[in-house]
């Protein structure tokens, strides 16, 4: 399996945006605190997480390769169990059978957030610090808020045993935790 450095030097290599860099980084934070949450790997499934849109730049203009290219690239380098987490994270677009395991939800949901908190830590002036998850909550009603986040994907939270409420603060705590890296401290 790859090294963190060498998963973040292939990160870097194929994206070269910040804003793909800090989403990736946002869902590696989010996928180790879900693997410790759940007794998982947590180096597995944050490696997953910091790759899982390794492709992004090549396929935004062509979602059916979304998450397949990705796999593509990575070969080997990744289990088997985290190359279907990242094929299935983007059923909808490449046509994968869709997410059937615990760590397909996890990827799933914990990517898509760092979208959600994202956007919501840009228009506070105190960025990530006091967010909370009630917040959040007001903020995924607003469907114009953050447009692009697929609001569903979020709530499948509950298929790794996790309330809404619980998985936002998860996840606004992993995050917080990588701030300063992704502008947003």
């Amino acid at each position: 399996m790859l090294t963190r450095d060498n998963a973040y030097e292939l990160l870097k290599k194929h994206n070269n945006e910040d804003n793909l860099i800090n989403h990736a980084l946002e869902s590696e934070a989010v996928m180790r605190a879900l693997a410790a949450k759940l007794g998982k790997d947590e180096e597995l499934w944050g490696i997953t997480g910091l790759l899982h849109d390794l492709d992004y730049a090549s396929t935004k203009d062509n979602g059916e390769r979304h998450g397949l290219d990705t796999v593509d690239m990575l070969g080997d380098a990744l289990p088997e169990e985290a190359r279907n987490a990242i094929r299935r994270h983007a059923c909808e677009m490449n046509g994968a059978e869709g997410p059937e395991t615990e760590f397909d939800y996890a990827l799933r949901c914990g990517e898509t957030v760092t979208g959600l908190i994202h956007a919501a830590a840009l228009v506070r002036p105190t960025r990530m610090d006091g967010m909370k998850p009630k917040s959040l909550k007001k903020k995924m009603k607003d469907k114009a808020f953050a447009a692009s986040v697929n609001r569903d994907c979020i709530r499948e939270c509950d298929k790794i045993g996790m309330e809404l409420g619980e998985f936002l603060q998860l996840s606004i705590a992993a995050i917080d935790g990588v701030a300063p890296e992704v502008g947003l401290a």
